[in-house]
């Protein structure tokens, strides 16, 4: 009944199977990948027709988690999964973005890819190895894709490079980078480090594609043994339309582009494109092409002015060379209210970034498959239409817009301090306001900036650049600081992000069939150059955390209490702890381990609830002396409640210097009196001796000493 092919190979110290023939048989594509025993399965469908109308490739990628693959089961009201979580959403892409080049051009046939994971070990992430299925399922499916693609991870831990290191083991690595690409080339890259230099990076990516060779030549053999016939494809030989289009538009089209402001420059290339659209379709006469083969035709014909103008000339669409970042500004402290914010504007990408320091109250918590953990760094970014002078869809974050927040996160989480150090939870938010190249690398210059602003003592600044590339044969070029017709129209869009000491996060995205080693060492060499200058540009704004948090942050000072202490500081059903809130107005955060977080914008409520919380939870010192309230006299003395919850009794004979014969003479219940640990008896009651002090002027009235008690 099943016709079931595998190949299985040692990868990395484990193995990895590729099986087909067994599961959804009726998709035109479907592999079932194990790595350990994570196991995922990837399912490729093309319409064998493309639809009337559609001038783009309409490709789809959908990577989900079953909760049953970690033997779980769905929180909430519903009980099954719900929309795709942050991590879905960023594997989507990740599995995107080296796949899609590999299609030919003019391939218009609808396209969906769907990777789910059926069991996770909770040892080997399962992006890797849905990236190998989805590279499988697409090689055996017939439909026209250039691959295989491999893929790997690359971890560096003690000084040395790891393939794909275990889950365990990413908090020891001062590396996470997934790189992926063909047998020749590198096609996508994804990472974040601690600070690493140029080289470093460059020889992680370089490990990764030689470490992933194994798993390509495991995909062709799969492919031998079962992969349908390729369907017949050409694409349309549309060369006598940009023959006849370069003769009426190539002259007009070069000039605006020489227009250096975008709206300006957008209106020109309107204009020649409807001078072609009046010649190719003139009224009243019979169209001789479709609107889709003109409308494709002129798209290639701008990217292909755009690239001979850099290639030929070194001269931008903007009129700068090839190095040249365009002109920055950088503001701090430009909200009154927030705690930090910022403004970064570079040409015409502009970004405000507003830092929010949060208490244990505002930790994130995330439910993964690995299990569900807390998250005190958040980084959301937002990019609402006006940025671009559009009208559009105001709504929830889409795919871009997690996407680059993730990114910016990457590059800025290597520089915070210590949690334990600086116990905020970190919320920033980034508003696109304006965009004309790269707002995400916008985003990781201005959190950075609003994080110092509200006084977050960062390692050191972080910026960021967008490099480009023009490939054309042998010629190539790599440019800073990419405006956003240049990533539409050029060929790469490598994002690199770090501080002074080194590179914090990596991105890399190919729209050819992948770039060399040697084109990557230029870029990241460039791009070093390019981020130094942005540094110095920020440090016009500021160069080092605030020495003080802004106006309306909350303060938070920590303690640390034995953890037999704990459930007497929380009280039955968290009644104590509520009574501290209530009272003192202050946050408090108790973890596992005794460590106790008190957070207020007032001072005298953080210094209210600590004594509270050392008065429940420490012990008193012999000899010490502390205020206390009588809660009881009776005749052979008065308890008194001091240290917190603790009481203790003051014997009549250590009332008064004189002798006294009844205690109600001295004190009287509710009085606030000052004691003295003297120790304690047999039993471990505590005895005191007492100062007592007057309640409307908090003067001492009698003192009894420690001789006369004696």
């Amino acid at each position: 009944m099943f016709d079931v092919q595998r190949v299985e190979i040692e990868w990395g110290g484990r193995q990895l199977v590729l099986e087909t023939g067994k599961i959804a048989r009726q998709a035109d594509g479907a592999v079932l990948a194990t790595y350990g025993e994570t196991t995922v399965l990837a399912t490729v469908v093309a319409a064998k027709q493309a639809k009337p109308g559609i001038d783009f490739f309409p490709l789809t990628v959908n990577y989900q988690e079953k909760t049953f693959a970690a033997g779980k089961i769905p929180g909430g009201f519903f009980k099954r999964e719900g929309r795709p979580s942050e991590k879905e959403t960023l594997t989507s892409r990740l599995i995107d973005r080296p796949i899609r080049p590999l299609f030919p051009n003019g391939f218009r046939c609808e396209t969906q890819v769907v990777t789910t994971v059926l069991s996770h070990d909770l040892e080997n992430d399962p992006d890797i190895v849905a990236l190998v299925a989805a590279s499988a399922a697409l090689t055996i499916s017939g439909v026209p894709f250039m691959g295989p693609v491999g893929a790997a991870r690359v971890g560096m831990i003690e000084g040395e490079f790891v393939l794909n290191p275990l889950l365990d083991q990413h908090e020891n690595s001062k590396l996470d980078l997934v790189v992926a690409g063909t047998h020749d080339a590198v096609l996508m890259v994804e990472s974040e480090a601690q600070e690493l230099s140029e080289e470093t990076m460059l020889a992680a990516v370089m490990f990764g594609h030689r470490g992933f060779q194994p798993v390509i030549d495991a995909i062709i053999q799969l492919a031998e043994k079962a992969a349908k016939e390729p369907r017949d494809f050409q694409p349309a030989d549309l060369s006598a339309i940009e023959t006849e289009m370069l003769g009426i538009a190539e002259t007009e089209l070069r000039a605006a582009y020489k227009n250096t402001v975008k709206q300006e420059r957008y209106a020109a290339v309107d204009a020649v494109k409807a001078k072609v659209t009046a010649h190719f379709f003139p009224e009243g006469a019979e169209p001789r092409f479709d609107k889709e083969k003109i409308g494709a035709v002129f798209k290639e014909l701008q990217a292909k002015i755009v690239r001979w103008n850099i290639l030929d000339t070194g001269s931008r669409i903007d009129g700068r060379d090839l190095k040249t970042v365009r002109p920055i500004v950088s503001e701090v402290g430009v909200l009154p209210r927030t705690h930090g914010s910022a403004v970064f504007t570079r040409g015409e990408t502009q970004a405000l970034v507003v830092a929010t320091l949060g208490t244990g109250d505002d930790e994130q918590f995330i439910d993964a498959l690995e299990g569900t953990y807390k998250e005190t760094f958040l980084l959301h970014y937002n990019f609402p239409p006006y940025s671009v002078g559009e009208t559009g869809r105001m709504g929830s974050p889409g795919r871009r817009e997690i996407g680059h927040g993730k990114l910016a996160w990457r590059a800025v989480r290597p520089v915070l301090p210590n949690h334990h150090e600086f116990p905020y939870t970190l919320r920033v938010v980034s508003e696109i306001t304006e965009s004309n190249g790269s707002s995400s690398m916008a985003t990781v210059c201005g959190t950075s900036l609003s994080l110092m602003d509200a006084g977050v003592p960062l390692k050191r600044p972080v910026a960021g650049i967008a490099m480009g590339l023009i490939l054309e044969g042998d010629r190539y070029a790599v440019l800073s600081d990419i405006l956003g017709d240049e990533d539409h129209l050029g060929d790469m869009d490598f994002k690199v992000a770090g501080s002074e000491a080194g590179v914090t996060s990596l991105q890399m995205d190919i729209k050819i069939a992948g770039i060399t080693e040697e084109i990557m060492k230029v870029a990241l060499d460039q791009a070093k150059g390019g981020r130094e200058y942005i540094l110095n540009e920020m440090a016009k704004a500021l160069t080092t955390a605030r020495p003080s948090l802004g106006e309306h942050a909350p303060r938070i000072e920590v303690i640390q209490i034995p953890t037999d202490k704990i459930r007497e500081v929380i009280g039955s059903g968290g009644k104590v702890i509520r009574e501290i809130v209530e009272k003192t107005g202050a946050k408090i955060d108790i973890s596992d381990d005794g460590t106790v977080k008190v957070a207020s914008s007032d001072g005298k409520a953080i210094t209210a609830a600590l004594n509270w919380i050392k008065g429940i939870a420490a012990e008193p010192e012999v000899g010490a002396i502390y205020q206390g309230t009588v809660v009881k006299a009776v005749d052979f003395g008065a308890f008194v409640n001091f240290f917190g919850a603790k009481d203790g009794l003051v014997h009549i004979s250590q009332l008064s210097n004189q002798r006294v014969a009844k205690t109600q003479d001295v004190v009287k219940e509710g009085d606030k009196v000052w004691v003295k640990l003297l120790g304690f008896d047999e039993r471990g009651k505590v005895r005191l001796s007492m100062r007592i002090v007057d309640q409307t002027t908090g003067e001492e009235i009698k003192e009894k000493t420690e001789a006369a008690g004696e």
